[in-house]
């Protein structure tokens, strides 16, 4: 193995960086196999001259960094990409061209960093081209399958812990009930774990329907039992008994729907039904920003590392994966297969409900 790309799609996630560096140094110092970057993720294969060499000076100080330095690309599926012919828009598959910019840049394999459907469209470029590819699960989400957690995770539940822990103060203060909209799609994972380490009231995720009129009992026995504020934790996807998540775009076939808005929606029925000033907070890209946290540039970084010795054993098709304590891998197709979700009777929902919180 000579020469390896690496790119990195979807939303961004802190750890992002520390993957990049991981791979180049590892590389360098291992392998002796020089690393180029892809540039704004498949958009870079499919388009000539977006992509660069990078060496091991040009990754220093970049451990400590969000986002990442070789740009993203989360609507970036060479499978599904829109095109405009004679005026009208259409959807074109366009994956030949991952190849074509593959063998122009003499690469012998691709390290794909990214959550699920970056993850999906790797796997299906190896079954289709037999793509050379190593894939790196990332999602301040958590919501992948095959690994206990992906790097962006932490990071993106301290900013949401530490958001909770602001709340609380302004809450008690005016004697309100403060509601905080969260990231996470399909998955509970940042609500249910920061709601819980935030002291949260009541938490409301996408795997357990809620109940409005349960969520402002609660609010009505706190009041009653003195505790004059109340802080109502709600991810994203979160949605109502036989009722639908909310959007504030709709989709496509190549754009996936936007989930926003359900936290505007519940704050104003709290407020209707019980009286009390209600105020709504939607963390939004917060999450995704900043310094990773030092378990995520760890994680990352051991990430990384395993990465490159798996694509120089010829291990392709495979996401490296942490089980337990050990940095391990797992093939692509069982990553994908089924997505993570919050287990509505796992112990930690239990636990959370023995602290007397509510899930609607």
């Amino acid at each position: 193995m000579r020469r390896l790309g690496i790119l990195t799609g979807g939303g961004d996630a802190p750890g992002l960086n520390a993957v990049i560096r991981a791979v180049v140094m590892t590389a360098y110092n291992e392998q002796r196999c020089e690393v180029v970057g892809i540039e704004d993720g498949y958009d870079g294969l499919v388009q000539a001259g977006r992509a660069r060499v990078l060496t091991v000076d040009q990754v220093r100080g970049i451990l400590t960094r969000g986002g990442t330095i070789l740009g993203t690309a989360n609507r970036g599926n060479p499978f599904a990409r829109k095109v405009l012919r004679d005026g009208q828009e259409g959807i074109e598959d366009v994956s030949h061209l991952v190849m074509e910019g593959l063998q122009r840049l003499a690469l012998d394999g691709l390290i794909v960093v990214g959550g699920d459907g970056t993850l999906r469209i790797a796997h299906e470029l190896h079954q289709k081209f037999n793509l050379p590819v190593v894939g790196v699960p990332k999602t301040i989400d958590n919501d992948l399958g095959g690994t206990d957690v992906t790097f962006g995770f932490d990071t993106a539940l301290q900013t949401a812990t530490d958001a909770f822990d602001k709340l609380h103060t302004t809450a008690e203060s005016h004697h309100r009930v403060i509601v905080l909209e969260l990231m996470g799609r399909d998955a509970g994972f940042i609500t249910l774990h920061s709601g819980v380490a935030g002291g949260a009231d009541v938490i409301l995720i996408p795997e357990i329907p809620f109940d409005l009129a349960v969520v402002c009992r609660k609010i009505e026995e706190r009041e009653a039992f003195g505790y004059k504020y109340s802080i109502v934790a709600v991810s994203e996807g979160a949605h109502p008994k036989g009722g639908e998540q909310t959007f504030s775009r709709a989709g496509d076939a190549v754009y996936t729907p936007r989930l926003g808005g359900i936290g505007h929606q519940i704050g104003a029925v709290i407020e209707r039904e019980t009286g009390k000033e209600t105020r709504v907070t939607v963390l939004g890209h917060v999450q995704r920003g900043g310094a990773p946290s030092p378990f995520d540039r760890w994680l990352a970084t051991r990430y990384g590392a395993h990465a490159i010795r798996l694509a120089a054993a010829g291990e392709w098709d495979r996401m490296v994966a942490l089980h337990g304590q050990q940095v391990t891998d797992v093939p692509l197709a069982e990553a994908i297969a089924v997505p993570k979700r919050v287990d509505p009777e796992g112990e930690p929902v239990r636990a959370a409900r023995g602290l007397g919180i509510v899930f609607g």
